[in-house]
């Protein structure tokens, strides 16, 4: 983990977090004097499951894949962490070791909170806890979701809402469709919704020949969102329709 020597606004990018956007610009400096910035290139393993659970971080830039590991080797993908969203929150909260891997998915830059700092932060800002604990909410009814999507969903049901949701996530609109702007191998979509990359390869050709994505450069543009949609059979209610 690289200091970085690129300067960044601490104290704005703080500001802007829906965790810490309502507190007062001193408690802002207050907490931004305790943060710092690294940089991980791509692939650099952040922390492993069981690491102590020492800080938490913001991605200031690119990308951040949380993962684990089966005993054979088998990884599965829980989550992908964009631009302006917080992790490793849990085991700084509870003080355990780490739940998951934590994978530079692209050069990233990180705004690292330490736990010996925000503990006593978060104690004299119970407002930060609530909206905390909705964050910490908000991703088990996801993990929740994705597990009951690998358990009850047919492939092509579980890959199209996969696309949709990172459609949701990092898409943009583009002439034809949504491009989604996060590059994923076959491999690691397939990792995403816990199907090997000959099926992730197979449905993802028989799409292509049906007009309802574009793959190129190894980004995917979704052409027909309301066939995906239909494909995934009234599962995907919580999927709001693509906005700008």
């Amino acid at each position: 983990m690289a200091k970085v020597a690129t300067a960044y606004d601490k104290e704005a990018i703080l500001a802007e977090h829906v965790l810490l956007r309502h507190l007062k610009r001193e408690e802002l400096r207050q907490l931004a004097g305790y943060a710092w910035v690294a940089h991980h290139p791509t692939h650099a393993v952040i922390f492993r499951k069981g690491d102590p659970g020492a800080s938490m971080m913001a991605v200031l830039r690119g990308r951040v894949k949380i993962c684990s590991y089966s005993l054979d080797g088998k990884e599965l993908v829980l989550n992908i962490i964009s631009k302006g969203e917080f992790f490793g929150e849990i085991a700084l909260l509870d003080g355990e070791p780490r739940t998951a891997d934590a994978v530079a998915h692209e050069p990233c830059d990180l705004l690292v909170l330490e736990r010996r700092h925000f503990l006593p932060f978060l104690e004299r800002n119970p407002e930060v806890c609530l909206r905390l604990l909705t964050v910490l909410c908000q991703r088990l009814r996801r993990t929740s979701e994705q597990l009951e999507d690998t358990l009850f969903l047919e492939v092509p049901s579980r890959l199209a809402r996969a696309l949709l949701r990172l459609a949701k996530a990092c898409g943009q609109k583009v002439p034809g469709g949504v491009r989604i702007d996060l590059k994923l191998s076959q491999q690691q979509l397939g990792a995403l919704v816990g199907i090997t990359r000959e099926s992730t390869n197979k449905q993802l050709g028989e799409w292509q020949k049906e007009e309802l994505i574009a793959v190129k450069n190894g980004y995917i543009t979704i052409l027909d969102m309301d066939t995906l949609e239909d494909i995934c059979g009234g599962e995907c209610d919580d999927i709001d329709d693509f906005e700008d």
